[in-house]
């Protein structure tokens, strides 16, 4: 797990990323609602960021990577898989995922409609309640976070790793998400992105 609330997957060099939500911010804009324009330029940052710090043949969006309807956003985005031929970069389709089939066609990306299977992963974008019996479910869509209570009353809120017996739930890589905050039970494992480092609590 990455502090730039990724996994890197070494025996297969893969970044495994959820919910990019790449194009929100000028989505919310097209909208009435003000929102700052660098918000995608972070998102690519951080995506470039982890290209340099491991090496990469795949990057696997586990949904919801671009969020709404074809703009520039998606052309900058489209211009940078290009120059980056060598990774294979592949698209489990989430909710958002709205696009005409001929536009990612015409991209680099590889698309998985429903999951996308790597042994022991069962990759899918909403945490499946049935998958194959002896594979692990590695989804997004949710947005976990955890509050973390101090003893004068603070609280803060924060993304996390989520993880069962046989099912993980990756935090929304994008910048500009929401929150859904669970509630652990005694044998799940929650993993918490804090500056450069990941803790578990």
């Amino acid at each position: 797990m990455h502090p730039l609330k990724a996994i890197y997957w070494p025996r297969e060099k893969a970044f495994l990323i959820a919910d990019f939500h790449l194009g929100k911010g000028a989505h919310f804009r097209r909208n009435g609602i003000m929102v700052h324009s660098a918000i995608d330029l972070v998102n690519l940052k951080n995506l470039n960021m982890l290209l340099k710090c491991f090496p990469a043949e795949k990057v696997i969006f586990l949904g919801d990577l671009f969020h709404s309807r074809y703009n520039q956003e998606w052309l900058s985005f489209e211009k940078y898989l290009k120059q980056l031929p060598h990774i294979a970069f592949h698209l489990v389709m989430g909710n958002h995922d709205i696009l005409p089939e001929s536009i990612y066609a015409a991209s680099n990306l590889i698309v998985h409609k429903e999951y996308y299977q790597m042994d022991p992963f069962y990759f899918s974008h909403k945490p499946l309640e049935e998958f194959p019996e002896g594979l692990f479910n590695l989804a997004g869509h949710i947005h976990p976070g955890v509050m973390l209570k101090g003893g004068a009353k603070q609280y803060m809120r924060l993304p996390c790793f989520y993880f069962t017996e046989n099912q993980g739930i990756m935090p929304a890589f994008g910048e500009f998400t929401g929150l859904s905050m669970l509630k652990p039970k005694k044998k799940d494992k929650v993993f918490v992105p804090v500056d450069k480092s990941v803790i578990c609590l």
